[in-house]
């Protein structure tokens, strides 16, 4: 039986994950991982079956409560909702005005879960190995990709909502990143969202709803058949996925035929991607970024231990 507390608890990691979900290369499935709710919340949502809408519609809505684990649900996506409406308007003004404190944070987010998920392995075999490198390979190749052009039709908001939320719950994908891949991230994550655009969100909330029932029920099948293996190539997602969170990059913006920098309707240069460096002096802004570095790497350390006192 839970306590208030441990609805206190849950809420906190469910807005801990919908911040994650925000940012681009950061993952909502990571900060599950770490903070021991994402087995629970994998089986949860992959109790929505056949057996569920049967004891729905018959009315027994204790049981269905019961079978779906709706408590648990219903304190990790109230955090998930609230914070992605808040903590959007946050990132939109951090990002703006002090980008390299922002990825910095996010950076030592990412390294030092890096650590953390992957010392729950229990057997690092040859097959556990390579299963670490094909994950790490496969996240980085995703980071260097160039996006797709904007596009706001039904369809394709539909399945922009089933490929990100499927990439928000595995740890190591992150959501936002692949709406940016797909050239939706600003339309989805910040316009939308911050202006409760109801005729863009409607179609990815029914493709991520749609996803996320379907690919819960994989991801635990394979979760429980290999776990070691599981676990080593989300791993290696994790670290593949830092590549884009380096703190230190110039962007590359799009040009035309004749050289000329693309611009949207607002007027807004259009960036296609970025070249990233080594800054060559210990610098005032280089030592804060650091430090805002190691403050993520804390703020892991002390959700894991959260996580392990807990369990």
């Amino acid at each position: 039986m839970r306590t208030i507390k441990d609805y206190f608890a849950l809420f906190f990691k469910g807005m801990g994950m919908g911040a994650a979900n925000v940012i681009p290369g950061v993952s909502g499935g990571t900060i599950a991982l770490i903070t021991g709710i994402f087995e629970e919340l994998i089986n949860s949502i992959k109790s929505f079956d056949l057996t569920a809408l049967k004891l729905f519609f018959t009315g027994k809505f204790k049981q269905f409560a019961n079978h779906v684990n709706l408590d648990f649900l219903v304190a990790v996506f109230l955090g998930i909702g609230i914070s992605i409406l808040s903590v959007a308007k946050l990132f939109e003004f951090l990002f703006a005005n002090y980008p390299v404190y922002i990825w910095s944070f996010f950076f030592g987010l990412i390294i030092a879960s890096v650590y953390f998920v992957g010392k729950t392995i229990n057997n690092w075999n040859a097959g556990v190995i390579i299963s670490f490198l094909t994950g790490t390979a496969i996240a980085a190749v995703i980071t260097v990709l160039n996006p797709a052009t904007e596009n706001d039709g039904f369809f394709y908001l539909l399945m922009c909502g089933i490929v990100a939320v499927c990439s928000m719950i595995l740890p190591g994908l992150s959501g936002s990143f692949v709406l940016i891949l797909l050239g939706n991230y600003e339309l989805v994550m910040i316009k939308a969202v911050t202006g409760l655009r109801v005729e863009i969100l409607l179609p990815v909330v029914i493709g991520a709803a749609v996803g996320l029932i379907a690919f819960s029920h994989f991801l635990s099948w394979v979760f429980k058949k290999f776990r070691d293996i599981t676990i080593a190539v989300l791993t290696g997602f994790i670290l593949g996925s830092v590549v884009i969170l380096w703190p230190w990059k110039s962007p590359v913006f799009k040009t035309d035929e004749l050289g000329n920098i693309v611009t949207k309707a607002s007027g807004e240069q259009v960036i296609k991607g970025y070249e990233r460096f080594i800054p060559d002096s210990l610098s005032t802004e280089v030592l804060l970024a650091i430090g805002f570095m190691v403050l993520g790497i804390v703020i892991i350390w002390l959700l894991e231990k959260l996580a392990r006192t807990e369990s």
